[in-house]
């Protein structure tokens, strides 16, 4: 069973920043993307950005990001130490969400659908 575990939410002006890290324990490790996804309330989770997470493969580190978010959003991976981030920069009141990390063995990284694993959510709230 993989665990997910997400931190680094908090509070922010907008124009501010902040870095989301997402750790990954468990064995088996069949993750083939890792993603970022955002609910805000009464809404729907919302792909963020994933990026490729397999060591050694041709695309590890291919990035996706939503139009939203490009240009403003980066997320990374470590893959020694399992783990997947997301710096936030120029936040603005519209990224106020709850931001999961997930992982897929799929490539289709935009579907919440496709996730199989998640982790239990970090608060991001950004104040105008």
């Amino acid at each position: 069973q993989v665990q997910l575990v997400e931190s680094g939410g908090g509070l922010v002006q907008a124009g501010g920043s902040l870095r989301l890290s997402c750790a990954a324990s468990g064995h088996p490790f069949s993750a083939t993307y890792g993603g970022w996804f955002r609910q805000a309330p009464g809404k729907d989770h919302d792909f963020v950005a994933a990026i490729r997470w397999k060591d050694g493969d041709t695309y590890d580190g291919d990035t996706y990001y939503a139009d939203s978010v490009k240009g403003r959003f980066a997320i990374s991976r470590d893959n020694a130490k399992n783990t997947v981030s997301l710096q936030m920069n120029s936040l603005k009141p519209e990224d106020t969400a709850v931001y999961y990390c997930a992982t897929t063995p799929t490539m289709f990284v935009t579907s919440p659908r496709s996730y199989d694993f998640w982790g239990q959510g970090t608060q991001v709230t950004v104040s105008s």
